[in-house]
């Protein structure tokens, strides 16, 4: 697997849902298209653009810029960085924002941020006025390859994360790669924990290409665009054949299990960002499969030694704070994943690995061989 060695036309994968399929518009510096992207797909909309108060410092004017440009009119909604903008509260801010500023069923909710804003956002248009669309300008890597694409919405629950939401597909999908360029280097990290969740999932040699090429992804080059694009088209696969996780999509979960229950513990924080509890849980989730005997210790170690070799953390003693009540307690992670929607009838179900690219759900694990997996990681020392 090569990527090209510099940056190109933009590239776009189709998310292929019949009369509701949509566009995912990948390239550096397409952010100025949105305006005329948006106008020849529905003229005459008004808009309102959903943003957090960090990116507005960088992309609102941009945004707004290149809509007026197009002589699309739209408003602006900026709520607080961060997990606790997925909440009750940060809903109805934008729920009456954007009745405030008469976005009608024709017109556009624009979720212009990363993860936390594209599902608040979304949430809010899928339940606007029974249902108003929506486009996505995802400017976080982990939105770009993950949360932008395939309509999963919502907030948090204090019992749990994305408990409450709405399966809500985006009209669009603008992402460009040139806005990751302000990302700290710890945001960019979380958000690769998603990139190599697809390889870890479904394609060894995307895997195989992400350990050899990971510095040139980190370092902005058009290896960048070429992971984007790959793990865009590995999850609009996935979601065109199983749009509303009722069996493959759940795939796609791989290492949440363990991850949600992760950042309920620390409180949905900046202890912990999501990508982060992602990486550890997909660790986990490899080591897990190794003491079921589904795959060799060597193959979880070559996860973790990936991960751990950009710079994400793999274990649960790299969390801050782990020793705090709640995270250091083997009950109390079980009782978190409990929630975990894909819980059925009170059992828990897994995301496993048969193999590094290889994937499978694994119902009904016996609790106390969880319990038991939990203690021994919570118990590792350095």
């Amino acid at each position: 697997m090569t990527a090209p060695l510099k940056h190109s036309d933009p590239i776009t994968v189709d998310v292929a849902l019949g009369d509701r399929a949509y566009d995912i518009v990948i390239g550096r510096d397409v952010l100025p298209s949105l305006g005329a992207r948006i106008a020849a797909l529905r003229p005459g909309a008004r808009t309102a653009i959903v943003t957090d108060r960090t990116v507005a410092k960088y992309w609102l004017e941009p945004a707004e810029a290149s809509l007026a440009a197009a002589g699309i009119p739209s408003s602006r909604i900026i709520v607080e960085e961060g997990e606790g903008s997925k909440s009750y509260a940060g809903l109805t801010q934008v729920s009456e924002a954007l009745i405030a500023a008469k976005i009608e069923r024709n017109d556009l909710v624009i979720a212009l941020g990363g993860g936390v804003v594209g599902d608040l956002a979304g949430f809010a248009a899928a339940i606007l006025r029974r249902g108003v669309d929506f486009v996505q300008v995802p400017t976080s890597l982990l939105a770009q390859v993950d949360s932008s694409v395939g309509g999963k919405t919502g907030i948090n629950s204090p019992q749990g994360k994305n408990l409450i939401g709405a399966f809500h597909q985006p009209v669009l999908v603008v992402a460009d790669t040139a806005v990751l360029d302000t990302l700290s280097p710890r945001q960019f990290r979380a958000g690769y924990a998603e990139v190599a969740k697809y390889g870890v999932l479904g394609d060894e040699a995307f895997f195989a290409w992400l350990e050899a090429n990971h510095a040139d992804i980190f370092s902005g080059s058009a290896a960048r665009e070429h992971a984007i694009a790959t793990s865009c088209r590995a999850k609009a696969a996935i979601v065109s054949r199983d749009e509303r996780e009722t069996g493959e999509r759940a795939l796609l979960n791989l290492g949440h299990t363990f991850g949600h229950a992760l950042e309920a513990a620390t409180g949905f924080s900046d202890r912990l960002f999501h990508g982060e509890g992602v990486a550890i849980g997909m660790v986990l989730a490899a080591e897990f499969s190794a003491a079921l005997g589904m795959i060799a210790q060597a193959d979880a170690a070559r996860v973790k030694r990936h991960l751990a070799a950009v710079g994400l953390p793999t274990r649960l003693q790299d969390i801050g704070g782990f020793a705090q009540e709640g995270l250091a307690d083997a009950d109390a992670l079980m009782a978190l994943m409990a929630q975990d929607k894909k819980v059925k009838r009170g059992k828990l179900t897994f995301i496993l690995l048969c193999a590094v690219g290889k994937a499978a759900i694994v119902g009904d694990v016996d609790p106390a061989i969880i319990r038991a997996f939990l203690q021994q990681k919570l118990s590792e020392s350095e």
